[in-house]
């Protein structure tokens, strides 16, 4: 009875393997003629790419070159090598055929569609401000921007070009951007993350890997994350976070410092793995005024446009309380939220205003005006800084890098090159700039009086002038 039934088992199990075509490359049970005749060569010809597969997970599945590189006789890249049809770009799609919900996943996230900066106010700087034309290519013959292949395209992503002759543009080629867009029309880039050959887990779940592209003056996170008692804990306790771990769930195969892959996709005690890095983050600070995620995916049209930021924040409260009680969850994001507040009422909200009426003002060309700059650095890179700073606990570049940054620009940049906007509009002759001289000045004068900036003008409030002084006398007391 009981050889029975394990032999109905296992023709259920048969017949189930049978049916899982986007798992198949799991069932493998020994490797390929077509991979076989590709190892014979390439571990002679790139014995590093032969060692880096060997060491890899895919190598004990049985995955190997030809389970990924293989080609359908209609993909654009596809070329014949060595009698068999493949392609070097290994796309989402083609990661799909075994990793179908992570592809799925992904494909949902805003790190798939960073390609669509293309054409943003990031690449008129890269294209016009810093570059030329003079980077020519068979399939750019009139020329683009060197500043932009090898900065811009390098962490976002760009269009992948097919030459006449089947090889992969070289401005176009070779490209890891997370949003990559493909040949075969899929977007973004499995390997900006899981780095091939060896698609080590630990590589992916370590902090310097999201480091090539989070850094920098506009959203330096892995510089946020180094100051951060997170990742002052992670440096010292690496040998206890089981970063190649199968399961690596934080709370039972590690507990000692959580890493980005950690807060933003790694499993937990109720959740599972995503790869979709906006599941748990409460708010966007990419523009001048951040917005929540749902409103961003929406502009997108992405499915997360129906993932309220509530649930999102609870999915990432659910990573903090494996380390951290209620209270100190709660009471952080209370921080977060004010210093958000602050930033947005006092200086991204009448900045964007203040811009708006200067336009008439200004030369009507991107970066053409010194105020641009001004304006661009405030919320683009210092505005960002404080944002991501208060975000990720670090506090030296919420405030010094940050907020600091923001307000010494605008008391000592962005407000005189206003007046002096305001100066010329009126000595202009013209009417109408005249005219939109004095609504600037109206604008300015109503910003400079309310209770952000009055202390500007020397206009603090007598009760908040003693009382500093106060704390002031104190203070020179304690120290003198």
């Amino acid at each position: 009875m009981k050889r029975g039934l394990y032999r109905g088992i296992g023709f259920v199990a048969i017949a189930l393997a049978l049916c899982l075509p986007a798992r198949a490359g799991y069932l493998l049970t020994e490797i390929s003629p077509e991979s076989a005749k590709c190892i014979d060569c390439h571990k002679k010809e790139t014995p590093s790419v032969y060692q880096q597969w060997g060491d890899s997970k895919h190598y004990r599945g049985n995955i190997a070159c030809y389970e990924c590189h293989k080609a359908e006789p209609d993909d654009p890249d596809a070329f014949e090598h060595e009698g068999a049809l493949i392609a070097v770009i290994v796309s989402p799609k083609d990661c799909a055929r075994c990793h179908e919900r992570e592809v799925e996943e992904f494909a949902a996230s805003h790190h798939s569609k960073a390609g669509r900066i293309l054409g943003s106010l990031d690449n008129v700087l890269a294209e016009v401000v810093e570059g030329n034309k003079d980077f020519i290519t068979p399939m750019f013959p009139m020329g683009l921007s060197a500043a932009a292949v090898n900065g811009c395209w390098q962490c976002h992503g760009t269009v992948i070009k097919v030459q006449s002759d089947g090889k992969l543009d070289a401005a176009t080629w070779p490209n890891t951007g997370i949003g990559r867009i493909n040949p075969d029309g899929s977007e973004g880039s499995c390997t900006a993350c899981h780095s091939r050959h060896t698609f080590s887990a630990a590589q992916a779940r370590n902090p310097e890997n999201c480091g090539k592209c989070h850094m920098g003056p506009d959203h330096p996170q892995i510089e946020i994350y180094n100051e951060s008692k997170h990742g002052i804990a992670f440096r010292a306790n690496m040998d206890k976070m089981d970063l190649d771990g199968a399961k690596w769930v934080v709370g039972e195969d590690y507990s000692a410092a959580p890493t980005c892959a950690t807060c933003h996709m790694s499993a937990t005690k109720k959740q599972a793995v995503t790869h979709d890095v906006g599941m748990r983050i409460s708010w966007n600070n990419r523009p001048p005024v951040s917005v929540r995620p749902e409103t961003a995916d929406a502009k997108m049209g992405l499915p997360g446009k129906d993932v309220p930021w509530q649930t999102r924040r609870a999915n990432m409260q659910d990573v903090c309380v494996s380390c951290h009680n209620k209270n100190f969850v709660d009471n952080f994001y209370v921080q977060y939220d004010g210093l958000l507040d602050l930033y947005h009422e006092k200086f991204a909200k009448p900045g964007l205003e203040l811009m708006a009426l200067a336009k008439p003002l200004m030369k009507p060309v991107p970066f053409g005006n010194k105020i641009d700059w001004v304006w661009f650095e405030i919320w683009h890179h210092e505005g960002r800084r404080a944002r991501h700073g208060v975000s990720m606990m670090g506090p030296d570049i919420t405030h010094w890098h940050g907020t600091y940054e923001v307000a010494k620009h605008w008391y000592s940049k962005f407000i005189p090159e206003l007046e002096e906007l305001i100066e010329k509009g009126r000595a202009s002759g013209d009417a109408q700039k005249a005219a939109a001289a004095d609504a600037l000045e109206t604008k300015l004068e109503e910003v400079l009086n309310s209770g952000n900036h009055k202390w500007f003008l020397n206009k603090l409030d007598p009760e908040e002038r003693a009382a500093r002084k106060k704390r002031q006398e104190e203070f020179q007391k304690r120290y003198k």
